[in-house]
């Protein structure tokens, strides 16, 4: 007589607000670490401060990757910033809807924020300064 062992049920669980701001917090950490790096190792030790003048201003904002890059960099830092005080504000907010409605809050603040810097980047034409 062979006793065969059943196999566990797989549970799905439902994701939520919180699940995936949890995610977002992983992912953009990880994604903020080469991004900010690279930022810093540019500017400071590759051009260096003293070297960073209105010209290469120019320049950099000439270039589409650039402007990707410093959306991104904007995007994600702010994002991971705003989770963190959403984060602060569930020690102190205990009603759920209160503190789904401080989520939401801080969510649009965070999208329209970056939308509004994403808008300002593409559209910055350092040819139309000369």
């Amino acid at each position: 007589m062979s006793v065969t062992a059943k196999e566990p049920e797989k549970i799905r669980i439902q994701k939520n607000f919180d699940q995936i701001a949890w995610m977002a917090m992983r992912y953009s950490g990880v994604l903020l670490i080469p991004l900010a790096f690279g930022h810093m190792i540019l500017q400071d030790v590759v051009v260096g401060v003293h070297q960073i003048t209105t010209d290469y201003a120019v320049e950099r904002m000439a270039t589409l990757g650039w402007k990707l890059y410093d959306i991104f960099l904007l995007a994600f830092a702010f994002g991971h910033g705003m989770n963190g005080v959403r984060q602060v504000f569930r020690d102190y907010i205990h009603n759920p809807r209160s503190f789904r409605i401080v989520s939401s809050i801080l969510f649009v603040v965070w999208l329209v924020i970056s939308v509004i810097g994403a808008i300002t980047l593409l559209a910055i034409n350092p040819a139309m300064g000369r």
